[in-house]
């Protein structure tokens, strides 16, 4: 197999920067014999503003179970390579690769913006997920507190929400997250790939250790907030052995619920993501291509809805019923629904009813 032009830099996901897809011109990395490709420059973190006029971002897609979302943070530093928010990095005229992980944007306006748009008389209250496309609690947040300011205003509001996240830093937070839970107003996913604390440092090399998750996993659910485990992405012979062991370590950790999704490879992912097994894992790089191909019809990747998550086929299917009867030994239970009634507009008169 041929070997990648690129070169990873320490602490860093992607082991390159492929060009916007919407540029007018493409670039190729040469070697020119001279060693130009080896001596990559250190990476930095840059912060930048986003200036967006709303924060709440509405879908209609039926692979999830919330039709509307908050990011505070465009990019992420956690520099997972199999993100599959990568390609959103195109949309600013910049690569899904490094530029993804090193040039962030943040919304300091969100606060503000959420108030307002909460406050609008035309609003239907409903769950809002919280870092969907990009971690809320990613390092930046430490310094900037967006994403506790958000949970503030929500608290505000008594307005349900969910959020997913890698980072132990959402321990900062219970405070405000413990008496939400007890009205049913939060809940708390934790995302976790892989128990391998070297594989997990090339996948996700900003990203909380696997067992450091496992503890917030723990401290959340000694303080009472219900918590998801979502093993995402399942990495067919990377990671795919690990389903069952996973499940029982976050069980026994405390976790109420569990998923999985099969790993996706949108648009630049894929390239990104076949540079890091030919870096990483290069005797298994065409073994990981071939099982995914398998799941999507012989293809990388199938985009359609209620097949990109889970796949199809034989393979697919094996791990489904892997999962399932996992599920059921374990005694997994589905987590109470989040509750809207309690939601209100601070000083606003409540319309009582006619009878």
């Amino acid at each position: 197999m041929a070997r990648s032009p690129f070169q990873p830099l320490r602490g860093r996901g992607a082991a390159g920067s492929p060009d916007n897809r919407y540029a007018e011109h493409q670039r190729e990395s040469v070697d020119d014999g001279w060693g130009s490709l080896e001596q990559a420059e250190p990476l930095h973190t840059e912060l930048l503003v986003d200036a967006s006029r709303t924060v709440i971002s509405y879908n209609d897609s039926p692979d999830v179970p919330f039709d509307r979302s908050i990011n505070p943070y465009r990019g992420c530093e956690h520099g997972c390579v199999y993100c599959f928010a990568r390609p959103s990095h195109a949309w600013l005229g910049l690569s899904p690769g490094l530029d993804f992980e090193s040039r962030l944007f943040h919304k300091p306006g969100a606060p503000v913006l959420l108030r307002q748009e909460l406050s609008r008389p035309g609003y239907r209250c409903a769950p809002i997920a919280l870092g969907i496309n990009t971690d809320a609690y990613q390092p930046v947040e430490r310094r900037l507190g967006l994403t506790r300011a958000i949970i503030e205003v929500l608290a505000e509001f008594s307005h349900p929400f969910s959020v997913i996240t890698k980072s132990a830093l959402i321990e900062r937070d219970i405070d405000l997250l413990v008496p939400l839970a007890r009205r049913n107003l939060a809940h708390v996913a934790i995302s976790l790939t892989t128990l391998d604390r070297p594989l997990a440092r090339l996948l996700e090399p900003r990203a909380a250790a696997p067992q450091r998750r496992l503890e917030t996993v723990r401290r959340l659910r000694e303080a009472g907030v219900p918590v998801t485990v979502l093993i995402a992405p399942l990495i067919p012979v990377l990671t795919d052995h690990e389903l069952e062991d996973i499940m029982a370590a976050v069980h026994a950790a405390g976790a109420l619920n569990c998923g999985y999704v099969l790993l996706r490879l949108p648009l630049e992912v894929n390239a990104l993501f076949q540079d890091w097994l030919r870096v990483h894992a290069p005797l298994k790089a065409e073994h990981v291509m071939n099982r995914l191909r398998d799941c999507r019809g012989g293809r990388d990747y199938d985009s359609r809805f209620g097949k990109r998550m889970r796949g199809e086929g034989d393979y697919a299917d094996l791990l489904s019923r892997r999962f399932r009867l996992a599920y059921r030994k374990l005694g997994f239970d589905d987590t109470a629904p989040l509750d809207c009634e309690p939601f209100r507009v601070p000083g606003r008169a409540v319309q009582l009813g006619l009878f």
